[in-house]
This record gives C-alpha cells, sequence and structure tokens, in this order.
C-alpha cells in the first residue's frame, strides 16, 4: 500500500463524521482527535519499533513491554475509579497473565524472544488483557454497589467477605472472559482475525495463516483468564476492611 491509497482511504473517518453531525451525536471532536492521535501515536511506535527490531536488544524489548503494560494498567483502571489501588491491581493482573503466557510461548518455542516476534505478540495479549480486566473491575464494582444489602445480610449472619461476594465475583469474572470466548466461537465463521487477514495479505498460505490464529487465539485465552482471575481477587478486598466490614466509600 502506497502513501496515496492510505491518504485517500483514510476518508473513510468521514463516514464516522457525517453520521455523528447528522445524528447530533456531537462525537466529532473525539473522532477527529482520535484520528489525529492514532496516526501520530502509530508513526512514532513505528519508529521505535524500527529502532528496536535493529538493535535487537534485551533490556530495549524489555523496557517496551513494561511501558505496554503501565499504559494498558492506566487505561483499564479507568473503569475502576474510586477503587484504592486499582490501578496497581490491573497493571499487576495484566503482567502477570502476559508474563506467564509469554514464558509458556517461548518455552515451548512456539516464540524466540526477539523484539520481532515478542513485541507484537506481547500488544495483542496486553490489550486483550486491558479490556478484559476492565470490564471485570467495572462490572464487580457495579455489583457490589446494587447488592449492597444483600453483602451487608450475609455478613451480619456470619459469613467472611469472600463468602459474602463470592457470586459477585464469578459473575464479574465470567463478564472479563466472556468477550473473548465468544471472539473464539465464531472465528473462521463470522470474522478473519486481524493476524490471520494480514498474513493473507501479506501472501501466506491461508493454511499457516490459519495455524498462526490458533496459537493466537490459545494465548489471548490463557492471557484473559489470568489477568481476570488475578483482577477479581485483588480488588474486591478493597471494598472491605480487614474485619470484614463494607466500606462505603469504595461503592460510590
Amino acid at each position: 500500500m502506497n502513501v496515496i491509497s492510505l491518504t485517500l482511504a483514510s476518508s473513510l473517518v468521514l463516514i464516522s463524521i457525517f453520521i455523528s453531525y447528522y445524528q447530533k451525536l456531537g462525537v466529532e471532536k473525539e473522532i477527529i482527535a482520535g484520528t489525529i492521535r492514532a496516526v501520530v501515536q502509530l508513526t512514532i511506535v513505528g519508529y521505535i519499533l524500527h529502532y528496536i527490531f535493529a538493535a535487537s536488544n534485551f533490556f530495549f524489548t524489555l523496557a517496551m513491554l513494561t511501558v505496554m503494560v503501565f499504559v494498558a494498567g492506566n487505561n483499564a483502571a479507568k473503569r475502576g475509579k474510586g477503587v484504592p489501588g486499582v490501578f496497581y491491581d490491573i497493571t499487576f493482573s495484566i503482567a502477570a497473565g502476559a508474563a506467564v503466557t509469554l514464558a509458556i510461548l517461548i518455552l515451548f518455542g512456539a516464540i524466540h524472544f526477539r523484539p520481532q516476534e515478542v513485541i507484537p505478540v506481547a500488544g495483542m495479549i496486553i490489550g486483550n488483557s486491558m479490556v478484559s480486566s476492565g470490564l471485570t473491575v467495572s462490572r464487580l464494582k457495579d455489583e457490589i454497589k446494587n447488592r449492597t444489602l444483600e453483602i451487608q445480610t450475609a455478613l451480619s449472619l456470619g459469613a467472611s467477605s469472600r463468602q459474602a461476594v463470592q457470586k459477585i465475583l464469578k459473575v464479574s469474572l465470567k463478564t472479563g472472559m466472556m468477550l473473548t470466548i465468544d471472539n473464539m466461537k465464531t472465528l473462521g465463521i463470522v470474522q478473519l482475525p486481524g493476524m490471520m487477514t494480514g498474513l493473507i495479505l501479506g501472501g501466506v498460505d491461508p493454511i499457516n495463516a490459519v495455524k498462526y490464529q490458533i496459537l493466537v487465539t490459545f494465548m489471548l485465552a490463557s492471557t484473559v483468564a489470568i489477568s481476570c482471575f488475578c483482577v477479581t481477587f485483588l480488588t474486591y478486598r478493597k471494598f472491605f476492611t480487614p474485619y470484614h466490614q463494607l466500606i462505603a466509600n469504595n461503592i460510590s
């Protein structure tokens, strides 16, 4: 794809702006700002990755992964606004999911610890963990807020904080994981995922592209499950005192 083709194709954004204007949604500025940020950010990242790939340095690669995890944690933490330490819980959860999955992939020889392989794969799993972790925290907060009376009743009857919110933990964890699970169900039928499509457009045989996509699907399921599990069982504790009393300020 040359620059002229890309420039002309970017006019597709005008459709979103027109719909927003026609329906008086008021998000035209956000669309324009998002478009500009996307172009600028991707361009900068492209040059950074070009340098990192050329250097093929372990510490540069690790630094890039660290930045990705912290940015993802910061963005996902916005869904749990008001919960003490939610940024640290989500960031740790995303890092844990990514670390375990990458370690297994490297150990089994599916990928090698080279920036050209590790960074793109990490980008996919960290991005999915960010979305799923944010959904998990948001659902957890809302469920505890909406079922405060039920929780307090359970606590007054002698239940521990864990027992009082056990059903909520399951619902929250399921919410975070279902997006990935639903995507798995429709692969190849409703959608051809980005990685597989990119490989096919790049001239790779569809059978080989499928193999890579299966690997991606499994690694996303693993990372999301680990991240959602960690963030669920780390965050719910912030709603209770050490004496198993519900903290009202954290659910407002």
